[in-house]
This record gives structure tokens, sequence and C-alpha cells, in this order.
């Protein structure tokens, strides 16, 4: 704790003399001693090994046991695409872990290349690299910090530590001050520098007291490198589902096995079945669908200037319940902002006080021009508000030359300039309201020059308190006129009050509305920033994000409780000040442990490690980082805050999507299962073959599947609570509608079977059928699955309204792809090498009417019981307005 020591003892402990530094000796043995002095990362994984990475999930397994089987059983064709579609699923994961892990070297290139050194009695620039613990380093304004310093020297320093932070004003810093406290967080230890923080103003100089890795940049970089491979609810679900189908589908291998011993069956016959079985059991095109809906879904998301690098971040968001989002560059501007003036009068206040902005002007060194500013925040303010009152500093600085200064001072916190006026000369101050009024004698009230009177001053005082209140940084002026050049120490004598001016970072003006529609999708905004508490508090006040200060609470505050007591509060605050990257994972983790789905917005490398550890991490894609842009999830490209809500709307709805899917296509399993197992329990005849099952599953199904997933989706989706993370695909109904449907498909498609044999004379229980007979009857059995599927995919499209309600032509992919699979089903039995492949023949006039009609009993059933589920309607899930 270097901030907690005088120099002497820092020095000391660093073996090291201030006015000479290190003998080039020395700085080459610590050099080999803590290594060069640049973050690192961990080696990178190889293609190969990213790429069998992917191959690890419990539906990938049993894909490739359905293509080892179809292997076994010759159907080579099959066989491949099954496996293509393992691949295609591993390729596009290697692909997207491949772009997203490039924090680490974001970070290694914000490091500085030179810095200015004190080595051998002389001041040297040497490579950051070579920067070791004990070395006397040099600080101007314009440069980058090349480690973590404790100041030795400093002369009105200032340094912008937004980076680490989060302020955007840039922090004094005194090398005099000691810090006993040891729970001082970064942004108030006045007596420190740190790695890649700017110096804007004066000099200083410091001793380095931890380098790479040691210093709080790479703590960063260490919390980023660590892995956190935690998977995404809709990941655990499909790999719940994975082992569940993986279970049935051995399950009932064993189950046809056991019944054909009993029955006293032909073996291999029954091995055959049993494979028919296992392949109807699996949906071969779920991860590929899956996959394809996610990144069809993060195409639709970049129109609306959300870019998602990782494709299960984008169901992710469909779940989020608490967005955490840093304050500054986020939901303020970034730049500080004149938003209020005082000056003592009884007449109109309205009015631009135009002395008082001439003063600022003239006594400021910022500038602004063509929307480009340089220099301190607070001033390159000012110099806005003047152009705003058309007070144009160039032209201000023509007319009134500055031919003198006595420059700003933390401790006297003040800043003076003499000016050249037509009649003689004029001291501009400007400062600190309470400084101001001990040097100052007179006021101007009402245009007038009176004096100033302890009933004045508290009128003064009254009013900047009440600014700052409101959490407004106030800033004063104050004048003298002279005939003479007067010297630097006269300046700040005898002068006469001005008025003050109240700034602060100003919201974003879309931010209010995004958040007021956040609350109303049951999602709790949260602010976490390094600012003060009551600046925190006065924008999240005036965004909606909290009612009162009780709702607040800081790193210091924070660091009182353990993980488990402020894992138990954590859900009574909104705002969260002054804190540190650190704390900012511990809230994050914090708002999980209670069960919280959490999206945590920022720009800075300060967001970084709680943008990696939140469920979704989201940069802004103008003002952000390459660190918090490499550690995020997803990147807004208009810095808007409003564009998260959007991606949430966009995020739930593909969800819904992806959950329409999975039953659809679970439903058109289990119709399988059923039409084979009951086949077999009761002695008929299998309806179905493995080639024509496939074909189903992987052409005729995996159409409408994707088009379910395009669907333009639910117009009210927000104005529902968030889905708990818990949740089964198969709650609300869902379950029950996946079996009503998986039954009326299997029992229709042995209907369709048993009216094809009846037509050559034979029943179910027939021995010595024909082979005209069993192809005739398996062709209508074949078509009337797929028919069946194809339609019953249009009741799939809610589970409440009908299919008028939705609309039929909403989903124009849904109607293409009920006809493109029509017409393949068509092909399949028309065309004779196909028809001869598959094991079927053409159909009469008299059985197409029979398919057509079974096949649309699925869709008419789910209607019906529409009825019952919408009196239902998740009237719980809706948030109260």
């Amino acid at each position: 704790m270097w901030f907690s020591k005088s120099q002497e003892q820092v020095l000391q402990e660093l073996k090291v003399n201030a006015a000479t530094g290190l003998t080039t000796e020395e700085a080459k043995s610590r050099l080999e001693q803590y290594g060069p002095n640049k973050l690192e990362g961990k080696p990178k994984k190889s293609m190969i090994l990213l790429f069998f990475a992917q191959l690890k999930d419990m539906l990938i397994y049993v894909l490739l046991g359905a293509a080892v089987v179809t292997l076994l059983i010759g159907e080579f064709i099959d066989a491949l695409i099954i496996l293509a579609v393992v691949i295609l699923n591993a390729v596009i994961g290697v692909i997207q872990e491949n772009k997203a892990e490039k924090s680490i070297e974001a970070l290694q290139q914000m490091t500085t290349p030179k810095a200015l050194v004190r080595r051998d009695g002389e001041v040297k620039e040497i490579g950051s690299e070579d920067v070791v613990p004990g070395d006397i380093v040099i600080l101007d304004a314009g440069r980058f910090i090349s480690a973590d310093l404790r100041l030795l020297e400093s002369a009105n320093l200032q340094i912008e530590e937004s980076a680490l932070t989060g302020e955007s004003v840039p922090t004094d810093k005194v090398a005099d001050d000691i810090h006993t406290d040891p729970k001082t967080p970064i942004g108030d230890k006045s007596n420190m520098a740190f790695m890649s923080t700017l110096v804007t103003y004066g000099r200083g100089e410091g001793v380095a007291v931890a380098t790479a890795m040691n210093t709080e940049m790479g703590k960063i970089a260490k919390i980023l490198d660590d892995d956190n491979k935690e998977l995404t609810p809709l990941q655990k679900k499909l790999e719940e589902l994975g082992k569940v189908l993986g279970y049935i589908a051995i399950g009932i291998c064993v189950l046809v096995f056991v019944i054909a011993l009993f029955q006293k069956r032909d073996l291999f016959e029954m091995f055959l079945t049993s494979i028919s079985l296992a392949v109807a059991a699996i949906p071969e095109g779920l991860p590929a669908i899956v996959a394809i809906v996610l990144a069809l879904g993060v195409t639709r998301m970049s129109k609306i200037n959300a870019i998602v690098k990782k494709l299960p971040a984008v169901e992710t968001l469909g779940s989020v319940n608490i967005i955490c989002s840093d304050k500054t560059g986020t939901l303020t501007q970034n730049k500080m902002s004149v938003v209020k003036h005082y000056i003592s009068t009884s007449q109109n206040k309205d009015e631009p006080p135009v002395e008082l902005i001439k003063s600022l002007v003239l006594c400021s060194d910022a500038t602004f021009e063509q929307g480009k500013a340089t220099g301190d925040p607070t001033e390159v303010a000012l110099i806005v508000f003047g152009n705003e009152n058309n007070l144009i500093k160039r032209s201000l600085d023509s007319e009134y030359k500055r031919v003198s200064e006595k420059p700003f001072d933390s401790d006297r916190k003040l800043m003076s300039t003499l000016n050249q006026t037509r009649s003689g000369f004029r001291v501009h101050t400007k400062g600190a309201i309470d400084q101001l009024l001990q040097i100052s004698t007179s006021a101007v009230v009402d245009g007038e020059v009176v004096p100033l009177t302890e009933e004045l001053k508290l009128q003064y005082l009254k009013a900047a308190e009440e600014m700052s209140d409101e959490a407004l940084r106030v800033l004063g002026a104050a004048y003298k006129d002279t005939d003479r050049m007067i010297d630097p120490d006269e300046m700040e004598q005898d002068l006469t009050i001005l008025g003050f001016v109240g700034m602060i970072d100003p919201p974003r003006l879309e931010v209010k509305d995004s958040i007021r529609e956040a609350k109303m999708a049951g999602i709790t905004p949260v602010m976490i920033t390094g600012d003060h508490k009551n600046t925190a508090v006065a924008i999240a006040k005036e965004l909606g994000i909290a009612d009162s200060i009780d709702q607040s609470m800081t790193g210091a505050e924070i660091d009182q409780l353990s993980e488990e007591e402020f894992s138990q509060k954590i859900n009574n605050y909104r705002v969260f000040a002054r804190v540190s990257p650190e704390h900012k994972v511990k809230i994050i983790r914090a708002f999980k442990a209670k069960g919280n789905i959490v999206s945590m917005t920022g720009d800075g490398v300060n967001d970084a490690p709680s943008l990696k550890f939140a469920d979704i991490g989201v940069a802004m894609g103008i003002t952000g980082t390459d660190v918090s842009k490499g550690a995020s999830d997803m990147i807004l490209t208009d810095d808007n805050f409003t564009t998260i809500v959007h991606a949430i709307r966009e995020g739930r709805n593909i969800y819904l999507n992806i959950r329409k899917t999975v039953i659809f296509l679970l439903s058109c399993n289990l119709g399988e299962v059923v039409a084979i197992l009951l086949s077999i329990l009761f002695f008929w005849p299998v309806p179905l073959l493995p080639t024509q099952i496939l074909w189903v599953n992987l052409v005729t199904d995996t159409l409408p599947a994707i088009a379910l997933g395009l669907d333009p989706g639910d117009k009210d989706v927000m104005r529902r609570k968030p889905r708990d993370p818990k949740e089964s695909f198969f709650a609300k109904g869902a379950g029950l509608r996946a079996i009503i449907g998986g039954i009326l498909i299997g029992t229709i498609t042995l209907v369709a079977f048993y009216l094809g044999l009846h037509e050559f004379g034979y029943s179910l229980r027939s021995s010595n059928i024909s082979e005209e007979a069993m192809t005739n009857a398996r062709t209508m059995a074949f078509v009337v699955l797929a028919s069946s599927q194809l339609f019953y995919s249009l009741s799939m499209r809610s589970a409440t309204k009908f299919i008028f309600q939705v609309g039929f032509f909403t989903n124009k992919y849904l109607v293409g792809a009920i006809i493109v699979g029509l017409v393949l089903q068509f092909g399949v039995i028309s065309i004779p090498f196909l028809a001869s492949a598959f094991k079927v023949q053409f159909l009469s006039f008299v059985d197409w009417g029979w398919v057509i009609g079974l096949g649309l009993i699925p869709l008419i059933v789910n209607e019906f019981i529409k009825l019952f589920l919408r009196g239902k309607d998740s009237g719980e899930d809706r948030v109260s307005t």
C-alpha cells in the first residue's frame, strides 16, 4: 500500500535515490528479476484444439452416434449429411471464438512506447517495457504513464484516469498526500499515478512501484484472462435436451430388443427397427437449425446497430432482468456542460451573464473549434458556454490580449490572468467560490459594484450549496481593474465577485425513455460508476434509475460487507459509486448469485472485467476502448443505450422462435417414435424405413423449423417479465402441446399405413403382406408424416393466438417452406430414381385425398386446444404498468 507511505519510506524500501535514480546495472538486474513491463496473455489455443472443443456437447455425441448407425446400415449419404451438420456447427463456433478473445492484445497496445526516467543522474528516454520498480519517472502534460507510480513531486499535476475510474474530469494529484485508509478507492489516491493514464496538466515525478501484471491495469488483464466459460441458458437447455434424447435413444434400442426377445422376432430385423426408432428419437437438424436461427438473428440485430460477437448471446439477451451500466459516456455524454449560472440580481436571471462568461472564457487555456476540443474538460465546457452566448474565445483573446497569468494551483484552487483593456488592464480569476469570497471585497449586484457584505456572502454560498446538492460542479469568477501591469502575487487581492456557473456531465437525451421501456419490460437498470456518490445519484434520479440516495452504495461500503452479506442486500441498490474494476465484478457476481441474468454496458478499460463476467457484456462502439470491445459479447455501433433495449426485444423474440423450433421438431420426432413403437408393441409391420425417417428429419422438418426461427415475433414481448433462465423449454403447456402433437402425428401416420394396406386387402395383423402393398402403405405413411408436420408448423407460430389472428402470410418464409416441402415430397414419390432409393411409389388421386385430409388433423386439433389456453395467456407474466 504505497499510497499510505511517505516519499522517504517508499524510496528507502525500493532502495533508490530520487536525485540520481537507478544505475544502469541495477536497472538491468531488476529487469531480470521483475521481467519486461508489458501485460501478458495466456498462450493461444491452436485452431485444431478449438475445433475439437466445439465437439464436447451431448447433442453432437448423439449426432455422431446417428452417423455411425447410418454407416452400419450402408446409408452413406445420410451419414455424410449428419457429419456435415456436426462440422458446420464446429466451424461456426471456432470462427466466433477466434474473433472474440482480443482483450489482452488491446490492453498491451495501450501501454505507451516511451518513458522519461532518471538513471545514472541523467534524464533518459527509454522504451516503456524497460521501466522497472524503483525507476524515477518524469511526468509532463500529454505523456502516458508507463507504470504505477508513487508521486515524489507534483506541480499543478492533473491526470485523466477515466480508463480506470470512469470519471470524466482529470484528477488533481498531490505528491505530499498520505492516505492511511487501506481501502482508499483508486480515484481518491491523489499521491499515485497509474499505468496507461494520461497527464493533462502540470508536471511531476514519481517512483515506479509496480510494473507489468502487478499494476492496476495488470490486475484488469488478469481478470480478463481468467477462464469464465459459463454456459448460457440456451446452451444449458440444449445440453440437457441432448442428454435426455441420447438416453431416450439408448432406452428405445434396449426396449426394442427386450420386446423382440419376448415376441421371439427376428433379431436382425429388430436391430434395423431399433435403428429406425433411434433415428426417429433424435432431431438431427436441431443443432444446425439453432445455429442458423441465431446467426440470422445476429444479422437482423446488426441492422439495429447491435453487433453480436457470440451467437448464444442473442438468446441470453431475452432473459436479461438487470442492466448494469457505467455512467460516464454510456448514460451521460462524457463531456462537461454548463447547465446553470448564478449572478446576484433582482432582475431577469434568464438573460446571459455576459461579464461572468467573458471572465470565465478569458481565464481559460482550452480551445473548442469546429467541434474539436483541447484542454481540460471543465475549461472546454466554459468555452462552449461562451460560444452558445456569442462570446467566442478567439475573438475575446484578440480583443483583450493576455499579458500575464498566475497558473492554477490545487492548494489555492484558483487561476488568474491579466488582460489588456481599452482603458488599462483587468484581472480575471476563476476557481472555487469559497476561495473567491475570501479574497473579494465587492460584488456586482444588478450591474452595480457594491461592497461584499456577510449577508451577500451567505447568499452566494447558499446558492452554490443548492447547485452542489444537484451534483453540479460549481466554478466562480471575479475581476479587478488596474491601470498598470501588476505582479502575479498582486492579482488575487481585493476582487469583485461576478457570480458562478454549475456544470455536470449531462445525461444522454434518449436514455430516459429507454430506461422507462426497460422498466416496462420488467428489467431493472443499475448504475455503476467510479464517480462521486452525489453526482451519480443526481444523474440516476434524473434518468429514473433511483428514487433516493438510500438506494446508493460506495465501493468502500461494499468492502465492509462479506460476499454473502453483499449478495443478500444487492437487490436494494440501484447506484454504486466510487467503485474500482474489482468492485464492478463483485457487483455483477452478487446479482448473478441472486439468480439474475445480468447485462453490463460500458466503454472504459475499467469496465472490461465486468463486461467479461456479466451474462451479456455490451461495449460502446464509438467511445469504447478496444479493451472493452474485446471483453464484450455485443457492441453498440451507435453508443446508444436505447439500442440495448431494442436488442433485448430482439433477443426475447429469438428465444421464443428457438423454443417454437425445438417444440415443433420434438413433436415431429415423437410422432415418428409413436408410429414405430406402437407397431412393434402390437406386432404390426414397421410403417417407416430409417431412410424415410432421415429424409423427413433432415429435409422436410428443417425448412419449416428454420422458417419458425425467422418468425417476426410477438409485438407484446416487451410487456412481459423477463423469462426465468431456469424455465424449461416445456414450461407453460409447451411440453403437453408437444406430446399431443406427437401422438396425433404418430396416430394418423399409422392410420395412413393401415389405409394403404387395406387397399390391397390386408390389415395391420396380416402375415405375408405383398411387397407392392407394403410399398403403397409405407408411401402413404411417409407422405402423411411429412405433410402433417408441414401443416402443423403453421399452428406452432403462437401458443395462444389462432392462425388468422397471427396472419397467414405474416411469415412468408414459413409459407414458402411448406410449399417447397410439399413439392419435395411430391418429387420423392414421383421421380423414379428417388422413389426407388426411398422404396416408395406414386399415389392415386383418392390416396392424395386421404393424405391431405389426414395431414390437416394435427393442425386443426392444435387450433382447438388454443381455445382452452387463451384464458391462461401468461397473465402472470405481464408487467404491471
